[in-house]
């Protein structure tokens, strides 16, 4: 069984910025599609950003672009989500995921298709 470990969430001030961080309990992650999702109170699971596996392709939501930056590092197991210029609105749970059951074309998958999530860190913003 893969399983996913979130860390680095925590409170920042509007303008700051937090690295979170997921470790993969398997070397075959360098296989995976990944991606960082959130879902904030009364408000539905969005997807945030995702990386292919081979090509590195990168997918953003709109509302993160040119702020979130979404990396790998295979030889670690580790995806990271560098979050800068932090808004109260990107205050969530976020949650990592990995293995698409579709191709995560552009670093794209659906939150229906992954196979393993993680538990989740929470990401407070305040203004």
């Amino acid at each position: 069984q893969v399983q996913l470990v979130e860390s680095g969430g925590g409170s920042e001030q509007a303008g700051g910025s937090l690295k979170l961080s997921c470790v993969v309990s398997t070397e075959a992650m360098s296989r995976y599609c990944m991606g960082w999702f959130r879902q904030a109170p009364g408000k539905e699971r969005e997807g945030v950003a995702g990386i292919s596996p081979v090509s590195y392709d990168t997918y953003y939501a709109d509302s993160v672009k040119g702020r979130f930056t979404i990396s790998r590092d295979n030889a670690k197991n580790a995806l990271y989500l560098h979050m800068d210029q932090l808004k109260p609105e990107d205050t969530a749970i976020y949650f990592c995921a990995a293995s698409c059951r579709a191709p995560c074309a552009g670093g794209y998958c659906d939150d229906r298709n992954y196979n393993f999530w993680g538990q989740g860190t929470q990401v407070t913003v305040s203004s």
